[in-house]
């Protein structure tokens, strides 16, 4: 098989979905498989530094001068309203040169298998139709609204126009039918199969969004005792992460720490607020790090924390079992669909004190009970390599991969004997 990843970025550093495509192509390529990435070339530089061997594979698709300026539009725009518009539009614009670069590969590679797994928005349109070989999307994750009692919050004419956005969104996909008419579609949830474009024919299987590399992300022969609790976020520094729920929660448990790993624009509210909370000396703002960095830390924490009000997915939960370490988490998105009981704490967003008060809760409760922190470490390990093992995922799509290639030479063929047999 001859494979196209098709993306509209890749990288280990942006955090989210960036980063599918990457393990994407690495996992393929060191199977042996003929594998090819189209990608904008806004991470270039990380790319040729991951793959300095597989440069002849991967196309790069630079900005159109549209793009910056739609960018720049963006950041005087609501967050959600910004993403339903300037964010789609910069998407199609990539996509659209994408496509020339992908009918060439076709042309010239003899591609097999196109798989489009970013953006994972559902109903974001895809431009890749009509290409003339099988074509996989996904895993899908969204469907994603914040909790009602933030919704309520919203301004009224952010939430008119971003509901206007997602009925336009049927009008684009029908336009654009990429997704509608993908011959699989992958869905990381029930979810995100409801919120699928209107009229989606292709055959629709659910898959995790997102796995683990327990090359990185491994436990240790010995777990590391904790002698301080301690508690760590990973993730980037936006408002719909909600790390102030977990620095105004550490004000009611004294004598717990809280590590803050990631960067972004809501650092220095974030710095201030722990500042005037009076709790700043117990909260350590690391900044980015590297993913073999971030799993040294989660190693000596107590728990991983997770208070984000609009996760789709949420891999760092992921990683933090597979380090055999307990999480708490909002019950809310993509962290219930990974976390149960056995292995660690969801905390109903039913307000913002309910929110404060179940995460005070349950870090207090894993710090004065370390068997319990060790038990849910445990039992999260091995629901991570029972069932999100990167290797294991890369399995199943190459089962799904050679199943679409198979029936198109099928079809090719039932259509090739056909033509030949008609009337002449």
């Amino acid at each position: 098989m001859r494979i196209c990843i098709v993306a509209e970025h890749a990288s280990t550093r942006f955090g989210g979905e960036a980063i599918l495509p990457v393990h994407y192509f690495r996992l393929l390529r060191s199977r042996g498989l003929a594998t090819w990435l189209v990608v904008h070339s806004r991470t270039r530089k990380e790319l040729e530094e991951l793959f300095p061997h597989d440069l002849d594979r991967i196309r790069f698709i630079p900005d159109a001068w549209l793009q910056k300026v739609s960018f720049r539009l963006s950041t005087f725009l609501p967050r959600r309203l910004a993403e339903a518009t300037c964010g789609v539009f910069n998407q199609a614009v990539t996509q659209l040169r994408q496509r020339k670069v992908v009918r060439e590969l076709i042309r010239t590679e003899k591609i097999d298998i196109i798989h489009q797994p970013i953006p994972v928005a559902p109903r974001v349109p895809s431009l890749l139709f009509g290409l003339g070989v099988p074509r996989v999307v996904g895993p899908l994750n969204g469907g994603m609204d914040y909790p009602p009692f933030l919704k309520s919050g919203e301004s009224t004419i952010t939430s008119a126009l971003v509901s206007i956005a997602r009925r336009f969104s049927d009008l684009s996909n029908t336009i654009f039918p990429g997704k509608k008419h993908a011959d699989v579609v992958l869905v990381a949830n029930q979810r995100t199969r409801r919120a699928l474009p209107t009229g989606t024919s292709g055959r629709i299987i659910e898959l995790p969004e997102n796995g683990v590399d327990l090359e990185v992300w491994r436990e240790p022969d010995v777990q590391i005792p904790v002698t301080i609790p301690r508690f760590v976020f990973v993730g980037r520094l936006v408002d719909w992460k909600a790390v102030d729920i977990v620095i105004q929660a550490l004000k009611d448990c004294p004598g717990l720490t809280l590590e803050v790993i990631g960067d972004g624009p809501m650092l220095e509210p974030w710095r201030t607020m722990a500042a005037q909370l009076g709790v700043a000396k117990r909260i350590q703002f690391t900044g980015w790090l590297s993913q073999s960095e971030c799993a040294a830390r989660i190693l000596t924490a107590t728990a991983l924390v997770l208070p984000s009000i609009y996760e789709c997915g949420g891999a760092v939960v992921l990683e933090a079992m597979a380090m055999g370490k307990p999480v708490i988490a909002s019950n809310w998105g993509g962290p219930a669909d990974y976390l149960d009981a056995s292995c660690g704490i969801l905390v109903e967003p039913a307000s913002r004190d309910a929110l404060v008060k179940g995460f005070a809760d349950a870090m207090q409760l894993l710090a004065d009970s370390p068997a319990i922190a060790r038990s849910m470490g445990a039992a999260g390990r091995e629901r991570v390599v029972r069932e999100f093992d990167w290797q294991k995922k890369i399995d199943r799509m190459i089962e799904i991969y050679t199943e679409l290639a198979e029936q198109s030479v099928v079809s090719a063929t039932s259509k090739d004997a056909t033509m030949t047999n008609a009337p002449v």
